[in-house]
This record gives C-alpha cells, structure tokens and sequence, in this order.
C-alpha cells in the first residue's frame, strides 16, 4: 500500500490519471454525467473506472466482493462494463436519523457518528480512501471521479475527503458541473470560485452546463461571460436528457417525478417512510407502462384503489414502523388486507409485516421489541452482523428466474415461513399469508428480472412490456451518445494527458 503523507502527496509510484466532476450543488446531474462518460470512454476502447470518495445514501449496492457501496456507482461500474467493487466508493454514510449514520468504510460497517463526530474525525478516513483509489488506478487507463455536494460549503471544507481535500491528496483536475434548470447558473459557477482558495482553484481545469432546456444558442453568451470571468474553459453545455428516468433513481426525492401516479395502470402504492432505502427496487416498476406508481407521502392515505401496498426497506425499522403507525397507514394496509389486496415487504418492509420486532442489542437503538403490524405470522431479532450477499434463485408459483441481493441485519422465523414463496440458491425462503396475498423476503432488486416482474405483475392484473436490464443499457448508450455529442471529451482526455 502506498503511504499518504499530511501535505496530501504520495510517494513509492506514478499516480493515477483521472478527472473529477464536482458540483455547484446537489442533484445538478453528476452521477449521471460520470456514468455518461464512463460508458463513452468504454465504447471508444478506454479501460475506465468509477470513483467516489465519500457518498451519503441508503440505496446501496452489494458487490461482489462482499461489502456495499452507493448504488449511483454500481450503475456507473456497469457503464464500464465491470463489476462493482467496494474501492469505487470507500466511504460510504447511510443515515440512520436526522443528525447521525452508519459508517461504511471500505465496504463494511465501520461505526455510527453524529454529523458533528463526523465533521470532526472524516480526515482519519482519507488513507482509505486514498488506498482505494490507488488500488483502482492500477486496473484502468482513467478514474472518474464524482464529488458530493459541492466544493463551495466552505464550512465544510477542513478535513474534507469527498471534494476539493481529495482532490488536492491526490492531484486530480476537477471539471464544474453546474445547472442551469435551478436557475442562475452563472452565480453557481463563478460564485464557486470566488469563495475558493486559490490552491483548490488552482485544480479545476474548466467547467459545464448541464440540464439545458430549448435553443443552446442563446446561453452563448452566459457560458462566455462565464469563460472571461473565470478563465476556466468550457466543456459544453449538455441539453436536457429526456431518458434520464430509465436509469435507477440515486436519491428517494427523485422518485415521486419518476413514479407514473395518474395513470390507467394497476396502482401500486409505496408509503415514503422517513427511513426508507434500496428504493431502487421501484424502478423496472417505474418503467412499467401499464403500472401507476404512487409515492405516498406523509398526511395522506394509501389510496384505497391501490391493488398492491409496497413495504420497502429501512435504515431504521422500529423508527420507521412507528412513523407508519403515526401516519395512520397501520389502518390503510388492515383495511387494504381485508378487501383481498395484495402486500409485498421487502426486507424492513418484510419485518413490518410480523408479530414483532425485537432489537435486544440496541442495534437500531434502545434494546427493547415492538409489535409488527401481524399481517405475517412471523418474528424478527435484529443482530449487530450485516448480511451482505448476491443471491440467484426461482418464483415457486411461476417458475421464473429471479435474482437480487441481500443486505440486512436480523432473521426472521415463524409459521408463515412454513409457505416460502421463492427458492434462493435452491433453498426455501420468504414468507406467504394463507391466501397468497400478503408476501414478504429479505432479496432485494426483484423486480429487475423481468419474468419474475412479469409473472408477478399479471397476479394483481398488470401486463408488463418492458426489458428492464435491456432498457438500461440502452439508455447508457443513449447517453454515452449525447455525451459524444455534447460535452468536449476529447479535451477531457488532453486535460489528463491521453490526447
């Protein structure tokens, strides 16, 4: 392993080509330009590789090196055509509550913080971070790199490791992404650079304009006023991509604008639980023409309508579980129950579903048990051990293939795991009510295999047309193509010296 050294160089090999795209903000488009430009690069015969140092989410990927990492670059490890890898996003955080998360280092589970102890210890946390991304620059020709946030929270700025303190350790030219669909992007940029100190803008090699709507030559002239305030250099402004839906969803507050609420379909209900996580087991649900995905949001009721409930995963179970009840949406799901309609609860959502929920750890919080909804007849016992594995199976009623991931802590046991309704790696799992109608399993990602979705779809009276797992990689095409056409890769590659 190579050494890191408090000034931020290394010593003992070359370091590794990359770029960085950092944001003005949040949600202004970077995971999805990386994963553009990683599947362009890998289309012109570039062997390139996904990196991000520190991301904050609870819609995390197992890998096939056992840990987990954000689900933003799992998809961007697939826009290279490899499998994801725990180096490609060392640092991960997965809020718990309002103010603290778990810490994922590496992969596997490292400690809870406050944000407070965090902002405090995260510069501990660079050498990992640093031997990752050292690890990845021996497998590829190019690193990209995506930032979190945006380098200008220059009160998050001393010990930082997710933007401009990586970029400094580690030497890495940054490009800016800014948005101009929020508005005033022109502030957004040039505004990111005055609050700069000359050192951090000293790496930043030019900027972009993402999210661009209608004419793009009427911002010719904001992008060159931009270009003489700033000196930097432009890599194009990217007009709107219109598919951008068809890829997984990285943040829950994307998914009531993906969600198809209004439509004709069959009406899936989601409660949005403040916990809520691995929320990409919506999106081949999303994609579903004939599927009305609703996102129901505190204050209001789980439309009776709805011919399927859909308990997602938590971060928080028995916090989440509480907040259900306080909602209200404990006497939705009986009531939907009794009128014959269909619950499905994956992992948290599944654990919901029993008797009860016992914690004697105090893994979630104080150690303790709660009542479950008693919809299955089963009981769950957290435990401090993660569960992390890809798992490949079959639905027993249809005999579809089926496949996804497990990432939980605690067993659940009980009667109604006597009528598994899957086979995982040839064994019985999962748990079924008498009648079939209420299911619950641990395996996430279900839905993408697209004739189990099928096959489940056509029970609560849905037809499904979509490839999903197709679907997507059409769309990385697609969007390797509008990066081809509108953002400046050739000059991306003269910036790292592969001209």
């Amino acid at each position: 392993m190579r050494l890191f050294f408090a000034g931020g160089r290394r010593e003992g090999s070359e370091l590794a080509k990359a770029i960085m795209i950092q944001g003005t903000g949040s949600n202004v488009g970077k995971s999805m330009i990386v994963a553009g430009i990683l599947r362009a690069l890998h289309l012109r015969g570039i062997k390139v590789r996904p990196f991000k140092p520190q991301n904050m989410s609870n819609n995390a990927a197992v890998t096939a090196d056992g840990g987990e990492i954000g689900r933003a670059q799992a998809l961007q490890a697939r826009a290279c055509g490899v499998s994801p890898h725990t180096d490609m996003n060392p640092v991960l955080l997965k809020p718990e509550t309002a103010t603290g998360a778990q810490i994922i280092v590496q992969g596997r589970v490292a400690g809870h913080q406050d944000a407070r102890a965090f902002g405090a210890n995260k510069k501990t946390l660079l050498p990992a971070v640093v031997d990752s991304f050292d690890r990845l620059g021996q497998q590829c020709d190019l690193i990209v790199v995506e930032g979190a946030g945006s380098p200008a929270e220059t009160n998050l700025r001393a010990g930082d490791i997710a933007n401009m303190g990586f970029a400094r350790a580690c030497e890495v030219p940054v490009i800016l992404l800014g948005d101009i669909d929020r508005g005033g992007v022109i502030a957004q940029i040039v505004g990111t650079q005055a609050v700069l100190s000359d050192a951090d803008n000293a790496l930043i090699k030019g900027f972009c304009v993402n999210k661009f709507r209608g004419d793009r030559t009427l911002f010719d002239a904001g992008r060159d006023d931009i270009v003489q305030r700033t000196g930097w250099r432009s890599f194009g402004v990217i007009p709107w991509f219109n598919a951008a839906a068809r890829l997984p969803a990285e943040d829950v507050m994307d998914l009531p604008a993906r969600a198809r609420s209004g439509g004709t379909g069959v009406v899936i209900a989601v409660p949005q639980l403040p916990s809520i996580s691995n929320f990409d087991d919506l999106d081949p649900l999303c994609s579903e023409p004939n599927v009305d995905l609703r996102m129901v949001t505190a204050g209001n009721t789980i439309p009776a309508e709805a011919d399927l409930i859909l308990l997602l995963g938590s971060k928080a179970t028995v916090s989440d579980l509480t907040a259900l009840r306080a909602t209200g949406w404990d006497i939705d799901i009986a009531a939907h129950i009794r009128r014959g309609g269909h619950v499905m609860g994956l992992c948290g959502g599944y654990q919901m579903l029993g008797h009860s929920i016992s914690d004697p750890g105090g893994v979630e919080g104080p150690a303790g048990t709660v009542m479950g909804l008693g919809h299955l007849d089963v009981e769950t016992i957290l435990a401090p051990v993660k569960k992390l594995s890809l798992r490949v199976g079959r639905h027993q009623q249809s005999a579809t293939s089926l496949q996804g991931y497990e990432i939980h802590m605690g067993s659940t046991t009980g009667r109604d795991c006597e009528r598994p309704w899957i086979e995982l790696d040839g064994t019985p799992d999962g748990a079924s009510n008498r009648s079939g109608t209420v299911l619950g399993c641990y395996l996430h990602g279900i839905f993408a295999s697209d004739a189990f979705r099928a096959a489940y779809l056509a029970q609560v009276g849905a037809v499904s047309t979509v490839l999903y797992e197709q679907q997507v990689e059409e769309t990385l095409n697609d969007l390797a193509a509008h990066l081809e056409r509108y953002f400046d890769l050739d000059l991306l590659l003269e910036t790292v010296g592969l001209g």
